[in-house]
């Protein structure tokens, strides 16, 4: 090789040593950007999801500690007073009637805002017991079968919102009459596993349409608990969710 060829495979040998320098250099700036715009945007959803779940704590406890006793205090005095026209009883009695039925919607209202089951049992009573309320009201039929371990109090909320979205999505859109939940532990990584008999949809097109709220919400919960989310659902083949959450 001359001198001249020395010289010529030296400069494209530079040349290519720059350019991949600085492609690998822009590669790991796009990364590191990615990384960046992903624990910003996760930061954002988690910012959300915790003064949503504060809110609704507040409304629950407003409801539970307020309200709740102001209505038995006034009906405690409506009771106190001095009936003689059967009239008279009959609006009293309707009116207890009407103040019982709101502190028991309102209980309601306040245990769906914030279980006190999870707060105080955790994550598998709660969701034993609001399976039960479901299974009560009909007419889907839920079956649960768990092996669930003991989990922190902001991640155990985050999982049973979750299976709230889903039974409600179930409810409301799949047209479904069975429902299965199962939990279970493999590898310090919480499973979950769903499948109805429902419609099923088009994921890929739900997708691009962007209308699924119910399916952000699921997808935005289990970001923020790192974890995968995976659906196979088509028309009229029912749909499965499967979660994977580490512990």
């Amino acid at each position: 090789m001359d001198a001249h060829e020395t010289s010529l495979f030296s400069a494209v040998l530079i040349i290519s040593i720059v350019l991949g320098v600085v492609l690998v250099y822009f590669i790991i700036t796009i990364v590191r950007h990615q990384k960046r715009n992903q624990q910003l945007y996760k930061s954002k959803i988690l910012a959300e999801i915790t003064t949503l779940e504060k809110e609704r704590a507040r409304i629950a406890s407003d409801l539970h500690d307020e309200l709740g006793p102001v209505l038995s205090a006034v009906k405690f005095k409506i009771n106190s007073l001095d009936i003689r026209s059967p009239e008279d009883q009959v609006i009293l009695d309707k009116s207890n009637k009407n103040i019982d039925d709101i502190i028991r919607r309102m209980r309601e209202i306040a245990n769906n805002l914030l279980p006190n089951t999870l707060m105080r049992k955790g994550l598998a009573e709660a969701l034993e017991e609001t399976i039960d309320d479901f299974n009560r009201m009909g007419p889907l039929r839920i079956q649960f079968a768990h092996h669930l371990p003991a989990i922190e109090k902001d991640k155990a909320i985050n999982i049973y919102r979750m299976m709230q979205e889903i039974i409600h999505n179930t409810i409301r859109h799949a047209g479904a009459t069975q429902l299965r939940i199962e939990c279970k532990t493999v590898r310090q990584t919480l499973v979950i596993l769903t499948e109805d008999d429902g419609a099923g949809f088009d994921y890929i097109e739900q997708s691009r349409k962007n209308t699924g709220l119910g399916l952000r919400n699921l997808l935005s919960r289990t970001d923020v608990l790192g974890g995968n989310m995976y659906i196979e659902s088509r028309p009229g083949k029912g749909t499965k969710y499967t979660f994977e959450i580490p512990l």
